[in-house]
């Protein structure tokens, strides 16, 4: 089963940036999508971006259209998020997922607020 491990998340201030991770095994990193998606308190889970397997970002929410970008790391078998200009209502956990299939990971926690 494919497993993905997040990292990365944590408390930052309005307007900070942080850089999530995402780390798989080669065996389901290489030519697969990666997808990241956040859960905010009390809301279904949405989808923030798609990473292709050629490395082009689709942003999904037009809210973090502009902030949000997507990588990856064929060398380490990881993804990343880069978050720019965060807002508070980015606050969430954040998780991603394979396009291999598998289930989720435990995804990393981001708090904006000053």
């Amino acid at each position: 089963q494919v497993q993905v491990e997040e990292s990365g998340g944590g408390l930052v201030q309005p307007g900070g940036s942080l850089r999530l991770s995402c780390t798989t095994s080669a065996r389901f990193f290489s030519g697969y999508a990666f997808y990241w998606y956040r859960q905010a308190p009390g809301k279904e889970r949405e989808l923030v971006t798609r990473l292709t397997a050629w490395g082009e970002t689709l942003n999904y929410p037009e809210s973090v259209k502009g902030r949000f970008s997507a990588s990856r790391d064929a060398a380490k078998n990881t993804v990343y998020l880069q978050m720019n200009n965060l807002k508070p209502e980015d606050t969430a956990t954040y998780y991603c997922k394979s396009g291999a299939g598998g289930g989720w990971g435990q995804g990393t926690q981001v708090t904006v607020s000053s």
